[in-house]
């Protein structure tokens, strides 16, 4: 089996996909409005993607800022629009007020997916109890992916997380992949491979001059090298 680490980076737009593909990366994250930390793409913004590359695509689910829900209804219609389109893979994640997971919208979410795979993104940052987050998830279908810094504030303070549950693949709650992301840097990269984690996520890192600036297919491939 291979060991190959996966290199997830976020599209915006057609543009930023073809180079990010080009430079080696294994899986887009398509958002739009990045000022509000990503928010689900048009359809048609999907569409052009698929069209445009053929390694896969996870959606956003989150229609406003931070990581209340929301209207629920409104969250699903979005989901189920997208199923529609033809998407596969999406992102989602979702908070009460206390940083308790809100299971009533995302499982409103998940049941629009039909068991496709998801992750649930950097809200386990911002709860209250990311052990209980976990186990709360643990049953939910397609849930394969955890989108993750360890801590709000990113990598840097996060690390001793990160590495205290990839020790912890075996247990309830558990079983999801850690995808790193969030203040992610390449010096992070070795301590992060030799604790067992093999999964990576970048938006920033990809387009070293700035967000305004479209994915550079050399700084994926820096960081693909990296990984390989």
């Amino acid at each position: 089996m291979s060991n190959r680490a996966l290199l997830e980076v976020i599209a915006l737009d057609v543009e930023d996909a073809v180079a990010a593909q080009a430079g080696g990366a294994d899986r887009l994250e398509l958002v739009t409005d990045m000022a509000a930390d990503g928010l689900t793409p048009a359809r048609e913004t999907f569409a052009a993607i698929r069209a445009a590359v053929d390694i896969p695509l996870r959606v956003m689910v989150r229609t406003a800022d931070g990581f209340a829900a929301g209207d629920v209804g409104s969250l699903a219609a979005t989901a189920r629009a997208l199923r529609a389109e033809g998407a596969r893979e999406f992102v989602l994640g979702f908070l009460t007020a206390d940083g308790s997971p809100d299971l009533a919208a995302v499982e409103a979410v998940v049941a629009e997916l039909d068991g496709c795979a998801w992750t649930f993104h950097r809200a386990i940052d911002r709860a209250a109890d990311r052990d209980q987050l976990r186990k709360a998830l643990a049953d939910l279908p397609g849930l394969d992916t955890y989108l993750t810094a360890g801590a709000a504030a990113g990598v840097d303070e996060g690390l001793p997380v990160l590495l205290a549950e990839a020790a912890r693949g075996g247990e309830p709650g558990y079983g999801p992949r850690i995808l790193v992301g969030g203040g992610l840097a390449l010096a992070h990269v070795p301590v992060l491979r030799a604790g067992g984690i093999d999964a990576f996520h970048i938006g920033g890192a990809a387009r070293p001059g700035g967000w305004h600036h479209p994915v550079s297919a050399a700084a994926v491939a820096e960081w693909r090298a990296a990984l390989d």
